[in-house]
């Protein structure tokens, strides 16, 4: 290759026979081999690909898995040889010691096996045969910092992050995706939070009861969908330029250099091993709120330089908001102080416009969040505070600071979290959401809702074109211009009523798109109320309780995707800052 910065990839999507293995491995030979005469330099095959997917136990697959090396992979190899290209092959391995199994991704080069991935973050399915993997490398190659992912790791959010940290350049994925419309709003927000190419190979079809999703394609750095295929065997191909990974800017920061790992110290702990209820009231302490249905509101709105302008556009939406019984009412970030004034309009915390704002929270019996420049002594903060009908809750101050912050703002040093009637809330600011490391640590600590005052600048969200995959779940098939949002995927990732109050101001930048997103990543129609571009109140009914039993029954509580995290895992996550 004459520049090897810049190349064709491919990503196969196949849908494979359960338990013809030949049969596979011949199909799945022929479009590598289109693949790499039409030019590909990387070519990524879907999960399980040689053997199918829904097995019962160990014996049913016994005869489909085998060693790497093995009699399978010296078939890719030769091609990867012959045309001097690189192949990620998806296949249940045997361990030649123990004898485990695993559902496995090898990197096949030019001159024969780099490495391998075994999927470390089991689905439903894996446990009844295979063991769970152990590592998350990446691989350095001639085309680049390779790392591999296999279909329910994405899902969290350390898994990628693992891969980022060790400077990949492109993260493959390969799965068995079901249960939403692809391309998954999970693969493009991993590709977005860790500005990395994304190449996903995921299989289509029906299998013992289960529809497959497809979408097999190509995601840039910035979340943009390079190249996909909705329906049937085929390849999505793409060019791709590896200098734009190496850039690691996301929303156009400087991501990786704003990282507080000193911040993410409980990320390798598991709250959620036991029973949550019983593990938040230890010695009868800290236990978590009853919880309750409840109506809560975002804004969107923009701010003025003047103050006072400010304020009497907080209480308009205010007046609005408890017109309809809200209960919680979301600002956005600064909103109090101006989001372009910064610390000239800086206020202390006994203010008179904030001392106005708490009578009208106790006097309505209202919670209220909103941003502001803070003066503390001699410093500045970008906080947020979270008024309650019993006075001042909680007073937070952004940890992450983006250019904008560090150029009049100190850093904060502490999550803030409180019990409330309507659950345990957290609280971010803007650039902090950016990090999927924020909403998950304010998850560890048991909330139910996270509150995000925001003045985001930049495009996080796109639509779908729509597919012809018919799901056997209410998933919509038809186009959606609200498919992915960034933000939408902290709610579920955590288990967490995700409220994401963002500025409406398109002369400055900020596109708005604003959201109350629920807990459960699966569900179907979406819980959530959204807003676009304008300035407006939107709500949503919100459940945190839990039915009067010892053990969680709402999601908020349970949080299943916490109890399926492999925290032992992520010890380099908490590490010194990275420089790049």
């Amino acid at each position: 290759m004459k520049n090897k910065l810049k190349y064709k990839v491919a990503a196969i999507q196949y849908e494979p026979t359960q338990f013809d293995k030949e049969k596979n491995i011949n199909n799945l030979v022929k479009l590598c081999e289109e693949a790499a005469k039409s030019g590909a330099k990387l070519i990524v095959t879907p999960e399980m690909g040689t053997s199918g997917y829904c097995f019962l136990n160990r014996s049913e697959i016994k005869n489909l898995v085998e060693k790497i090396p093995g009699p399978t992979t010296k078939q890719f190899e030769k091609i990867a040889n012959k045309h001097s290209c690189f192949i990620v092959i998806g296949l249940p391995e045997v361990d030649e010691d123990t004898k485990l199994y695993y559902n496995s991704a090898v990197l096949i080069g030019p001159n024969g096996i780099i490495g391998k991935h075994r999927k470390s973050h089991s689905y439903i399915a894996e446990p009844k045969w295979s063991a769970p993997g152990q590592e998350h490398l990446v691989f350095e190659t001639d085309i680049g910092k390779i790392g591999i992912l296999i279909c329910m790791d994405i899902h969290f959010i350390e898994t990628a992050r693992l891969i980022a940290l060790q400077d990949a350049d492109i993260i493959i994925h390969i799965s068995n995706w079901l249960g939403e419309r692809t391309p998954a709003p999970y693969w493009i927000s991993r590709a977005f939070e860790n500005s990395c190419y994304l190449i996903e190979s995921n299989r289509w079809g029906l299998e013992r009861t289960v529809q497959f999703s497809g979408g097999s394609c190509v995601i840039n750095p910035d979340g943009t969908i390079a190249s996909v295929i909705d329906k049937g065997d085929g390849i999505a191909y793409a060019n791709i330029d590896i200098s734009w990974a190496r850039e690691k800017k996301v929303l156009n920061e400087k991501i990786f250099n704003d990282r507080r790992p000193e911040m993410y110290l409980n990320l390798p702990t598991d709250p959620y091993l036991w029973n949550p209820l019983d593990f938040f009231n230890l010695y009868g302490l800290n236990p978590l709120p009853k919880g309750k249905k409840s109506l809560v509101s975002i804004v969107q709105m923009s701010s003025n330089k003047d103050s006072k302008k400010n304020l009497e556009n907080i209480f308009k939406y205010l007046d609005k908001a408890k017109s309809e019984k809200s209960e919680l009412v979301v600002f956005p970030e600064l909103i109090l102080t101006g989001h372009l004034n910064k610390n000239k309009s800086a206020v202390e915390k006994d203010d008179p416009k904030i001392l106005g704002l708490a009578k009208y929270a106790n006097k309505n019996q209202m919670y209220i969040y909103f941003g502001f420049a803070e003066k503390k002594d001699n410093e500045y903060f970008n906080s947020s505070m979270l008024l309650g009908p019993e006075g001042v809750l909680g007073i937070y101050r952004k940890v992450h600071l983006n250019k904008e912050d560090r150029a009049w703002a100190s850093e904060g040093n502490e999550w803030k979290f409180v019990d409330t009637k309507i659950g345990r809330i957290g609280m971010l600011i803007g650039y902090d959401s950016v990090f999927p490391e924020s909403a998950r640590c304010l998850g560890l600590y048991g909330c139910d809702i996270v509150l995000c005052s925001s003045a985001q600048k930049g495009v996080f969200t796109h639509g779908h074109k729509g597919s012809k995959i018919r799901q056997n779940y209410p998933i919509p098939m038809n186009a959606d211009l609200n498919h992915w949002n960034h933000f939408r995927i902290r709610g579920g990732e955590n288990n967490v009523y995700f409220l994401f109050s963002n500025i409406s101001d398109r002369k400055n930048n900020y596109l708005g798109k604003s959201g109350i997103f629920g807990p459960d990543p699966f569900k179907f129609p979406r819980e959530e109320s959204l807003i676009h571009q304008n300035e407006d109140l939107t709500h949503l009914e919100i459940d945190t309780s839990n039915l009067d039993t010892n053990y969680p029954t709402n999601v908020v509580r349970d949080k299943f995707m916490m109890s399926m995290r492999q925290p032992q895992h992520y010890i380099p996550l908490i590490k010194h800052r990275q420089k790049i």
